[in-house]
């Protein structure tokens, strides 16, 4: 363990030094921290190798690290802000979201008819493809501190998003589970995946909140939140390993409505306070949630992408930039979000892995051939498009002139 343990830090370490080039490339850090994963990942130099991201520990550490940057998502969710905009952020995500699954659904449905491919599995890949990591996006608009409408639009809809994403998908699953009846994915799973971490979020962040709005030092209110992002992580283990039929909750919806809750609780001066002494550790969770989305990729991958990578690839960025444009155009929001948010929404990786691997489980008995079009379509998928996305990401934010 302790071997791992400094394996982890060895990788934080290079993720910090090539972060720094890489930003001399005018290029976000996070780049550099994604290819630090792959690079030193089990598939390449194994610094971070396979045992230690199937360790116990290391599960634990990167969960609780997930719920720490949903703070980043939560923290502003204040009522007051998003009262003025919420209706266009909602329609927006849906037509953003939807319209991506939609369109993915539509034109795979056409080439694995045509290829003489089971025409559900286009289905599944619209699931995945509505899904967007929302961490690479944060981590631009924390390290270049980007503000302006898309910024605003961005942050609160990236919860809203994971929410959609979690029901189309798992709601898609379901059905096709139920179809080929074997691996079958109890009905109660579709609620509780999407409700639960809400509710595990909602109610420790109450009590966060009932002892966060008393004026605290520093230390006192660094202990508090630390302690209380603790218990709430320790709460999602105990549901994920002892009421889910397999460990799927998402912690950083956790973490985004614990933060979301004590956010309205404290004033606005607190709540800038709490945030500023948080922004250390804060920054250290985002780099190595990021190597944990890296390290998984295996860049090998990119020589073997084939043509159902290439289409998956230019569809979904289709319907994720014409779904975000329609939507904004229709609640009439300001012209840079319609021309530029759908560029913020294309980074894909961590989301898309996990929905790929409980696609994965369910096909693997009934249709192994469909499962393996899955994994060896998505993962390329997931190399290829996180450069590109991040590139792209960063690009939006510039040409809608909210880099500081």
């Amino acid at each position: 363990m302790l071997v791992q343990i400094l394996r982890l830090l060895i990788m934080v370490i290079l993720a910090l030094g090539i972060g720094k080039l890489v930003s001399k490339l005018k290029l976000p850090s996070i780049l550099g921290w994604l290819i630090t994963g792959m690079v030193f990942g089990p598939h390449a130099f194994a610094v971070m190798n396979q045992e230690t991201l199937d360790a116990g520990w290391y599960q634990i550490v990167v969960h609780v690290l997930e719920c720490a940057v949903g703070l980043m998502i939560g923290t502003e969710l204040v009522w007051n802000k998003i009262k003025r905009s919420g209706k266009s952020i909602v329609i927006t995500t849906l037509t953003q979201s939807l319209g991506t699954f939609f369109v993915v659904s539509l034109v795979f449905g056409v080439v694995f008819y045509l290829s003489d491919i089971l025409v559900y599995l286009a289905f599944i890949f619209g699931g995945i493809a509505l899904a967007t990591a929302p961490a690479p996006a944060l981590s631009i608009v924390r390290e270049f501190n980007t503000k302006g409408p898309v910024t605003g639009t961005l942050i609160p809809m990236a919860a809203l998003d994971d929410i959609v994403g979690c029901i189309v998908f798992f709601t898609t699953i379901a059905i096709v589970a139920g179809n080929l009846s074997s691996g079958e994915l109890p009905a109660y799973m579709i609620a509780l995946v999407v409700i639960l971490p809400l509710i595990i979020g909602a109610v420790t962040g109450f009590f966060a909140g009932m002892l966060l709005k008393r004026e605290q030092n520093a230390f006192a209110t660094m202990a508090t939140l630390i302690g209380m992002i603790l218990v709430t992580s320790a709460v999602g283990f105990v549901f994920n390993h002892f009421v889910m039929p397999s460990p799927v909750l998402n912690f950083m919806l956790m973490g985004m409505a614990f933060s979301a809750a004590f956010s309205n609780m404290v004033t606005e001066e607190r709540l800038e306070q709490i945030m500023q002494g948080f922004n250390p550790i804060l920054g250290i969770a985002m780099i190595i949630v990021i190597l944990n989305l890296g390290a998984p990729l295996d860049y090998h991958l990119i020589l073997g992408a084939g043509m159902f990578t290439a289409i998956y690839i230019i569809v979904r960025a289709a319907g994720k930039y014409f779904g975000a444009y329609f939507g904004a155009s229709v609640t009439k929001s300001p012209e840079s979000v319609k021309k530029y948010l759908g560029l913020t929404l294309l980074p894909h990786s961590g989301v898309s892995l996990v929905f790929t691997g409980i696609a994965v489980s369910v096909l693997a008995g009934p249709a192994p051939d469909c499962a393996k079009i899955i994994q060896g379509t998505i993962a390329a998928a997931a190399v290829i498009n996180e450069i590109i996305a991040v590139i792209a990401a960063k690009k939006g934010f510039e040409w809608a002139g909210e880099m500081q």
